[in-house]
């Protein structure tokens, strides 16, 4: 069956690894990013006609109607999918917390996946689609870890909405599942050093980082009709931090 899948943060890193095994299963990924990758660019070569992409910046959270559904998701398009992926991180001490920059970060992490979701549900609404959504959240959500206090309320805020979502929704056939993905080696985590590093496999069963790859098969999954009696939970992806 072919399936319209909506990726946010298609443009690096675990976003663009979902957008390969999406398209690797044989379906059509309709990207959002702030710009064009070259590494997207090249997906869109290799799947000519099914890998989609839009420039938008999640933080214009009250132009996304106009600006991203309006051209690039119509309600003619029937949407099976929706990855929320993309984040932006404000790492500091809470003693050190700025509203400023607190607000901004849920924008793009609680905001517009929210606002999102309310479109993407009344296309399937619209459509008769028993669609999945899959949220990516972070285990420092669970684990805590010194300076992610403010990101890591972000990903329990959308723990939260997901579960409730997968309540006020199942009867209808929409899922609703968080991947709590361990640490990673992408950009977000580019500028720790070899010690932070070391520091943060040691506290993993397999000692070593979370491969996106794996995550990326993760999200798949829960898209997928292995899952359909699925909804509401949290999926631990995490090298064994738990």
């Amino acid at each position: 069956m072919s399936r319209n899948i909506l990726i946010t943060g298609v443009s690096q890193g675990l976003g663009l690894a979902i957008a390969r095994a999406v398209l690797a299963a044989g379906w059509s990924v309709h990207g959002v990013s702030r710009r064009l990758s070259p590494e997207f660019a090249a997906l869109q070569r290799e799947h000519a006609g099914r890998a989609h992409f839009h420039a938008f910046d999640l933080a214009r959270v009250d132009e996304m109607k106009v600006e991203l559904f309006e051209p690039f998701l119509p309600f003619a398009l029937p949407l099976h999918g929706f990855v929320n992926n993309a984040a932006v991180a404000y790492d500091d001490l809470v003693s050190n917390l700025e509203v400023d920059r607190l607000r901004a970060m849920y924008e793009v992490n609680v905001f517009a996946p929210m606002l999102i979701t309310r479109h993407v549900i009344r296309q399937m609404l619209l459509k008769q689609v028993a669609g999945s959504i899959v949220h990516l959240s972070s285990i420092s959500v669970h684990t805590g870890y010194k300076g992610l206090a403010m990101y890591a309320s972000t990903k329990g805020a959308l723990e939260a909405f997901s579960k409730n979502t997968a309540r006020e929704w199942g009867e209808r056939g929409i899922r609703s599942n968080c991947v709590v993905a361990g640490f990673m080696e992408t950009a977000m985590s580019a500028g720790l050093t070899a010690e932070q590093r070391e520091k943060i496999h040691r506290r993993t069963a397999l000692q070593r980082a979370t491969s996106p790859a794996s995550v990326a098969a993760t999200v798949v999954h829960l898209l997928g009709d292995g899952a359909a009696s699925v909804t509401g939970q949290n999926f631990f992806v995490d090298a064994g931090t738990i």
